[in-house]
């Protein structure tokens, strides 16, 4: 049963991994061996131009090249357990080296190309990686660790491939991804091998995905939302994924949607809500959709609407964390209660616990914190080098993510805010004292809070209340400037808001949420 009662023994009840497990075998063998000629991946670079120009690569075109990099990393030193940071713009490249590193047994970390060289270093720094992935006019001060340009990734490809896939268990350590934290810095979070079995609840609960389906997702390699939706999935089940890197112009999706008869398109609502505002759908044959996939934020009821008066199609949502990637969704066969992500995906083990401590799931109706079970596969191993803040976010048998939520009587979910000040900006979770820290520097702010402004009922931007030094100037364009030089884009404050004082509370603190509601 989704929703848990005190009377319910609680676990995940899904299958559990093999014990020797390794996410790139898991993922690419055997498709290669089954369905060597399938096309697994399309790489589109120019939306205008014949499909017949874009890079292909069929499954044992993949498991080749993986296995080349592999071995690769492996004869020029590297270490199983090592991490190798991946600085790169989407190209096919990124998916080679993060899925061959698996394959090799060493540890990825896919990073975002929008990073300042600052917060780049800052990763490269606190994970100890052995070596960074860069490509094209990217600097970094490296601290002595080896680079991985073009030439060094063309030798790795060039060498003799592995024999086998590393034999990992399914508990070693596969990837290491960033995510804004409570403190003010990111903090790695370190995921399993198993991470990809534990996936397995969203192929029925959330895609409906089979080896039929044509994946187009509009995401960054840098995120698991495409990591996960993008490439894990679609090749874990022999499918097809489409993945474009050209120049950013919201119509270049519903092209591509009718070029490459996509079945299931992956984005953020953001991205369906301005590809409803710029494109005429009509203009467009999509017939092949069968329905989209949305994550990263909430999905308005009004939304919905808009799309399914426009396509005709459903989209289907799904709540997760990077923690765990999405374990609430709804899918086809479901029915869609506009408000809710949906219900626990098959197996998984979700809960309402109480706000003030304890371990035995709320009944339906009462608000309190969302909880996974820590027998679910796809949960993370913890966090990189940071055992202080594990203490704050498991209880018991449960990991708790900061939600604050409820379930219905139908096991519906319905998100009720965060339980701390975490924002949501474009799909991505940014601290409010990461970007405090940064704009704190600039030479005008005396003191600065940072929120998550509601501007409609769907959409929120951050904003920046700044509070300027005495006979300092009020330049909203200097700090814009600013935080352009130190932040990645889509951390920036969208807005900047002067103030005389920031609202305290008897001990001192900023209240952001008395910010938020001006």
């Amino acid at each position: 049963m989704s929703l848990l009662t005190p009377k319910i023994a609680r676990g995940y009840t899904g299958e559990l991994p093999p014990p020797r497990f390794n996410l790139a075998r898991y993922c690419l063998a055997a498709s290669a061996a089954a369905t060597p000629d399938k096309v697994a991946l399309i790489v589109v670079s120019d939306a205008g131009a014949s499909l017949d120009a874009a890079e292909r690569w069929t499954y044992a075109s993949l498991d080749d090249a993986v296995r080349r990099i592999a071995a690769g990393l492996l004869a020029e030193g590297f270490k199983p357990g090592e991490r190798l940071m991946i600085r790169m713009p989407n190209t096919s490249d990124y998916a080679l080296l993060f899925f061959g590193a698996i394959a090799a047994g060493l540890v990825p970390l896919p990073s975002s190309s929008q990073l300042t060289e600052g917060e780049a270093e800052f990763l490269l720094s606190d994970s100890a990686a052995s070596a960074i992935a860069i490509e094209g006019g990217m600097t970094i001060d490296a601290h002595g660790v080896r680079i991985i340009d073009e030439t060094v990734i063309a030798r790795l490809k060039s060498h003799a491939p592995l024999a086998d896939y590393a034999d990992t268990n399914a508990n070693d350590p596969a990837f290491l991804v960033y995510t804004s934290g409570t403190s003010g810095r990111p903090k790695g979070v370190l995921h399993a091998q198993r991470s990809a079995w534990g996936r397995r609840p969203m192929y029925r609960g959330w895609y409906g995905i089979s080896p039929a389906d044509t994946v187009l997702h509009a995401g960054a390699f840098n995120w698991t939302y495409t990591l996960g939706v993008g490439l894990t999935d679609p090749w874990a089940n022999g499918a097809t994924t489409v993945l474009y890197n050209g120049e950013k112009d919201v119509q270049v999706w519903p092209k591509l949607l009718e070029r490459t008869r996509a079945t299931l398109f992956a984005a953020v609502p953001t991205l369906y809500r301005q590809i409803l505002k710029y494109c005429d759908l009509s203009a467009h044959d999509l017939s092949a959709l069968r329905h989209g996939l949305t994550a990263g934020e909430a999905l308005s009821p009004a939304l919905l609407d808009h799309w399914r008066e426009a396509t005709g199609k459903n989209l289907y949502e799904a709540l997760g964390m990077s923690e765990c990637s999405t374990y609430i969704s709804t899918g086809p066969g479901m029915d869609i209660r506009a408000g809710s992500p949906g219900r626990p995906q098959p197996g998984r083990c979700v809960a309402a616990l109480p706000l003030d401590g304890g371990t035995e799931p709320l009944p339906p109706g009462e608000t309190g914190l969302l909880a996974v079970h820590r027998s679910d596969p796809g949960l993370m191993l913890g966090y990189w080098r940071r055992p202080d803040e594990e203490q704050d976010v498991y209880r018991g048998e449960w990991f708790i993510g900061g939600d604050l939520a409820s379930f219905d009587a139908d096991g519906y979910m319905w998100f009720q805010g965060r339980a701390d000040d975490v924002m949501n900006a474009m799909g991505y979770r940014v601290s409010p004292q990461e970007v405090e820290a940064a704009l704190s520097a600039h030479p005008d702010i005396a003191e600065v809070a940072v929120t998550e402004v509601h501007v409609r009922e769907d959409v929120s931007i951050i904003a920046a209340f700044v509070v300027p030094k005495e006979g300092h100037a009020r330049d909203a364009q200097s700090i814009m400037a600013f935080a352009e030089a130190h932040l990645a884009a889509y951390k920036r404050p969208r807005e900047i808001i002067f103030m005389d004082s920031l609202p305290r509370t008897a001990n001192d603190k900023v209240t952001r949420r008395k910010l938020a509601q001006r």
